[in-house]
């Protein structure tokens, strides 16, 4: 998973917030050029236990987007917007 600008999303296979979030993740990555690691936490468990040490607490659920290289995180589904603000470190 290493990439200069290192996104990642955790998300579960059957979650419709995490569903709602795919065409903005899409559109982000045609966008800006920046890949988007999407690693799916409810039907693997290691994926889980890394998604619970990189969360310590702060959302607990999914989505949850992290941005490796700023250390800033989302809770939940979010707007375009505040996606693409993430995930250029603003």
């Amino acid at each position: 998973m290493a990439e200069q600008n290192e996104l990642i999303e955790f998300y579960g296979r059957e979650c419709p917030h995490c569903m709602t979030m795919v065409p903005f993740i899409d559109k982000l990555e045609k966008e800006t050029g920046k890949k988007v690691t999407r690693v799916e936490v409810w039907h693997h468990s290691e994926n889980a236990h890394l998604m619970q040490q990189v969360d310590k607490g702060f959302c607990g659920g999914v989505p949850f987007f992290y941005n490796m290289n700023t250390g800033k995180w989302l809770c939940g589904a979010v707007d375009y917007g505040t996606l693409k603000q993430w995930a250029l470190g603003k």
